[in-house]
């Protein structure tokens, strides 16, 4: 048998470079992709970038638009409050059982710490992309000391969406400031092993962050 190649493969890369565009708007909502433009943009011939929009597609983070075209879609207010709420539950789930294991599981507890002084780096300079990615590698940290592999495998399907709907909030210097001091009170909690209060901080914050996000996208959709 051939080896496989470590290195992922040419759709997958053009996948999660595309997904980063429309993540931090460099493809806004609405946007129509043109596949020959984004090819040549990207050095890779048209078959790969097809191959990718059709993934998107079946994420919904794409539609059809046109003949074999393709537009971003645009965020609907409401799923994006029903996602929140569902991850509320699953965000505070996973704080109560981190605060659990936060004693015994010094791996964890490491990540944990190392994804928050990361974020503790950021500034009003802090490129968008990558403020989302310090949101998720800390939430991300809290589910693996949580335990429980199933509560990252049911929330991964829907990171996409919920990166989109990040950087509706985080493009904003007053909440990125707030939303660390809230994941502050969240580890500060779990690290001192109080379950019950890393569970309430964590409903808490994701509730926070649910409405705000759904009020900016109202307030877009209404002003467009």
């Amino acid at each position: 048998m051939i080896p496989l190649d470590p290195l992922p493969n040419l759709i997958d890369q053009v996948y999660a470079r595309i997904l980063e565009a429309i993540t931090d708007r460099t493809l806004p909502p609405g946007h129509r992709i043109r596949q020959n433009e984004l090819a040549d943009k990207l050095g890779v011939s048209r078959q790969p970038v097809s191959h990718a929009l059709h993934l998107l597609h079946r994420q919904g983070l794409v539609a059809e638009s046109g003949r074999r075209g393709f537009e971003v879609t645009r965020l609907d207010p409401e799923r994006i409050g029903q996602l929140y709420e569902v991850r509320g539950a699953i965000d505070a789930l996973a704080a109560r059982l981190a605060a659990e294991r936060a004693r015994t599981d010094s791996s964890g507890r490491a990540q944990l710490e190392a994804a928050l002084q990361a974020g503790r780096t950021m500034d009003e300079n802090t490129p968008l992309a990558r403020l989302i990615a310090l949101d998720v590698d800390f939430h991300r940290a809290i589910y693996r000391l949580a335990g429980n592999p199933a509560i990252e495998e049911m929330i991964a399907p829907q990171w996409p969406h919920m990166r989109r709907s990040m950087a509706t909030v985080l493009a904003e210097l007053d909440y990125r400031e707030s939303a660390w001091t809230e994941h502050e009170t969240i580890a500060a909690q779990i690290f001192a092993g109080n379950a019950k209060a890393a569970e309430a901080a964590a409903l808490a914050h994701a509730q926070t962050a649910g409405r705000m996000t759904e009020e900016r996208l109202r307030a877009t959709d209404k002003a467009a």
